[in-house]
């Protein structure tokens, strides 16, 4: 549930109707990804803002699709919130201890 909080902050989602009503009914900022469709390409202007937004996105995308991929999805299969914030907690463990892994391995840092 978004709160007043909300007012102003970027929102990354994915396209929708329900998406622009949500986000001129907070105040938050478009960061959507447009779209082009059949005989209406993106314009050159599109394209780059595009691809500014997607900078930030990709970030994110990476940790869920290796979670999706690498950690048999993300689907959280227990009873009770205690044990589902355990749950997610060891799973953003254990991909923090394999990206930590990676970083070490490519000299990134």
């Amino acid at each position: 549930m978004l709160t007043e909080e909300d007012r102003g902050q970027e929102l990354y989602a994915y396209t929708g109707e329900e998406q622009e009503k949500t986000i001129h009914r907070y105040g938050m900022v478009n960061k959507v990804q447009e779209q082009a469709y059949r005989n209406r390409p993106l314009s050159d202007e599109q394209k780059m803002r595009n691809r500014e937004k997607s900078k930030k996105r990709v970030m994110v995308e990476h940790v869920y699709g290796y979670m999706e991929q690498s950690m048999k999805g993300l689907v959280v299969k227990c009873v009770g919130i205690a044990r589902a914030s355990a749950t997610i907690g060891l799973m953003n463990l254990t991909y923090n201890l394999f990206r930590y892994e990676q970083v070490v391995r490519l000299n990134l840092m």
